[in-house]
């Protein structure tokens, strides 16, 4: 989806930003994350008579409401019922159906923030009618005690949506948090911090946009937009040569990474021309002579125990990616929580 469609389709400036800046290496993962996350729809309420709504309209008017993507929405609406159930029999029984509040949703931590979109979504999909004013841009950072998000409306709806909405701010904030640890620490390097596929099932393209937002970038959605031969796969097919060769003749235009243990692993998948190369827990010395021999032949990616100690010296060795899991397996969940405006509560 190229850059110019994104504004018309209400992208935030964070998120056309993100799509622009995005490298190459990731158009495949790139294109299917802006189709299936940063996706809008027209608004819901258009101004009797009129077609086309611009950017600052859509800023000051606040009835409109930002529709997500299938998939997200779908990803919400189990969320929220895997969590009201039957109903929220708390809630219910104290606030009356009248009720209406005015809340703020306050940073309890220094961090980057992402997911205000997501929890926007939740809100609306339970009510509509509530409104939700952020106070953040995504991908930006936050200060404890910073007001990231305003929202009044249903008492009751606001409530029984709380926990769903923070969790997902929480997550995907917390995500994007660490990875920009992770990028602060290699900064003036070459190397770029890459995600992995140990996300939270059901949660991959939502873990994955955090990590955008954070300043990293994304490996493979699945395993369907990438070929990546491991060690069973060169196992099985008896040399990473034939697994080569077996993945070509496959007849996909999908590129093609190789993972090798030693410099011989490296030397075999240059000489077939391999144009991406995975360096699977290698000493920092490894991986200095691994680029060495590649020469800018291949790109280098380094993966395994990739921490916030080791990853300075890791992107020093020439490598053009270092591959962390720990970005979506192991990120702590970011601390928010909705304060209600007692005063203007009824």
């Amino acid at each position: 989806m190229p850059a110019e469609f994104l504004e018309p389709l209400f992208l935030s400036r964070s998120a056309m930003e993100i799509a622009r800046n995005a490298p190459a290496h990731a158009r495949q993962t790139r294109d299917r994350l802006l189709q299936v996350l940063l996706r809008r729809r027209w608004p819901l309420r258009f101004p009797r008579g009129k077609l086309h709504i611009t950017m600052s309209e859509v800023q000051t008017k606040a009835t409109i409401h930002t529709i997500l993507s299938p998939e997200i929405d779908a990803c919400i609406k189990h969320a929220l019922a895997e969590d009201i159930g039957a109903g929220d029999a708390t809630t219910n029984s104290i606030i009356s159906a009248q009720a209406s509040i005015n809340c703020q949703i306050i940073a309890k931590q220094v961090g980057v923030i992402a997911g205000l979109d997501i929890a926007a979504g939740v809100f609306h999909s339970l009510d509509p009618n509530i409104l939700f004013h952020a106070q953040s841009q995504e991908g930006s950072k936050v200060e404890k005690g910073s007001v990231v998000a305003k929202l009044s409306g249903s008492a009751r709806s606001v409530l029984t949506a709380e926990r769903t909405a923070l969790n997902f701010l929480g997550r995907m904030s917390g995500i994007a948090t660490l990875t920009r640890q992770f990028v602060d620490m290699i900064a003036g390097t070459e190397a770029k911090i890459l995600d992995t596929r140990k996300t939270a099932p059901g949660l991959r393209l939502l873990d994955k946009l955090a990590v955008l937002m954070g300043g990293g970038h994304n490996h493979r959605v699945g395993l369907y937009d990438m070929i990546l031969i491991k060690d069973n796969h060169i196992d099985h097919a008896g040399s990473l040569a034939r697994a080569v060769a077996l993945a070509r003749e496959g007849g996909t235009n999908l590129e093609i990474e190789v993972e090798t243990r030693t410099l011989e692993n490296v030397k075999e998948a240059i000489a077939v021309g391999v144009p991406r190369i995975l360096l699977d827990n290698m000493s920092v010395e490894l991986m200095k002579e691994a680029v060495r021999l590649a020469a800018g032949r291949a790109k280098l990616e380094a993966s395994g125990n990739v921490s916030l100690q080791t990853v300075r010296a890791i992107a020093e060795t020439g490598v053009d990616f270092i591959s962390v899991g720990e970005l979506t397996h192991s990120a702590r969940v970011f601390d928010f929580s909705l304060l209600v405006n007692i005063s203007n509560a009824n």
